[in-house]
């Protein structure tokens, strides 16, 4: 009989409970986040005088009469779809309402990882190109925000607000980049940041990818491409400095009137006594494009000192 009593109460609950400001219940507390697989446990307390108090739950539902609090626990929690209600009846009016416990549970992702789209080895300077991250296994989504840094700054970010799962889910984000020599040796990486609010861990529990290093090729460059003035003082030494910078790294040829040792020809920097006065070619060139920069080497007379 007392069964069938407290079935008949909570099937009343069911169809004229109320909720929310006219309701006489409190959880404490009221919003939980939770790990999965982890401890929880919320009180449910009865400001009046109740003729039964519980829980409504997929697991450890639970239910007292004429106490004013119950508690709902559970040990392990691995349900993704576990939405707790606390249910009273009451003596007077309003004689049933309930409190649905705001509740989260998450999990960090098995893995985060970056990697380009449709394209392998180094990148060429001035071309655009995409970067995938993807992250397995993260819940719920819609707190997840992905940070993308290169180096140590962000340069993107991009939340999942917009979906609702409450169940782990696959989610990716593009970035897009088109690289410059300055990027040759740059680290991209990729940052899952769940943020759960003042109730979620502190700070935000985050899983972060590899580095991606970013290889660029680039066209050869001089620090200084002007043609250059050199004074060549008979029995001196002088020396043409033909280095530029280029991924993959340059090779030097030189071109002039006069003849060349062999060995200087494909060197970066010409250091010789011998050169003759006239103009210098150098070029300097990868699979990207080339440079050349021209030296005019002048004959300068040593001055007689004056008595």
């Amino acid at each position: 009989m007392g069964n069938q009593f407290l079935k008949w109460i909570l099937t009343l609950c069911m169809f004229y409970s109320v909720s929310g400001d006219g309701c006489s219940l409190i959880l404490k507390p009221s919003r939980v986040v939770v790990g999965f697989g982890e401890p929880v446990s919320v009180s449910c307390e009865a400001t009046r005088p109740v003729r039964v108090l519980g829980w409504e739950s997929a697991i450890s539902a639970a239910h007292t009469q004429q106490e004013l609090s119950v508690q709902w626990k559970v040990d392990s929690l691995i349900d993704w779809i576990e939405e707790p209600i606390c249910y009273g009846v009451f003596f007077t009016a309003p004689r049933q309402c309930e409190e649905k416990l705001n509740l989260v549970l998450y999990k960090t992702p098995d893995s985060v990882s970056i990697r380009p789209v449709n394209h392998t080895g180094p990148m060429a300077e001035g071309k655009e190109y995409q970067l995938l991250c993807e992250v397995q296994n993260i819940a719920p989504v819609q707190y997840l925000t992905l940070r993308w840094y290169r180096g140590q700054t962000e340069v993107y970010n991009h939340s999942f607000s917009d979906l609702t799962s409450s169940s782990p889910v696959q989610v990716s984000s593009i970035l897009l980049i088109t690289p410059t020599k300055a990027d040759n040796g740059v680290q991209y990486r990729c940052v899952a940041e769940l943020e759960l609010g003042p109730e979620g861990p502190q700070p935000p529990p985050t899983v972060a990818s590899e580095p991606l290093n970013a290889s660029v090729y680039f066209p050869p460059t001089f620090l200084s491409p002007e043609p250059e003035n050199v004074d060549l003082i008979v029995g001196s030494e002088i020396t043409l400095n033909c280095t530029a910078t280029g991924n993959p790294t340059p090779a030097y040829s030189w071109q002039s009137s006069h003849p060349m040792q062999e060995r200087m020809k494909d060197e970066a920097v010409l250091t010789s006594s011998s050169l003759l006065p006239g103009t210098y070619t150098c070029t300097a060139s990868n699979t990207l494009g080339k440079k050349s920069k021209q030296f005019i080497v002048k004959a300068k007379t040593k001055g007689k000192r004056k008595l």
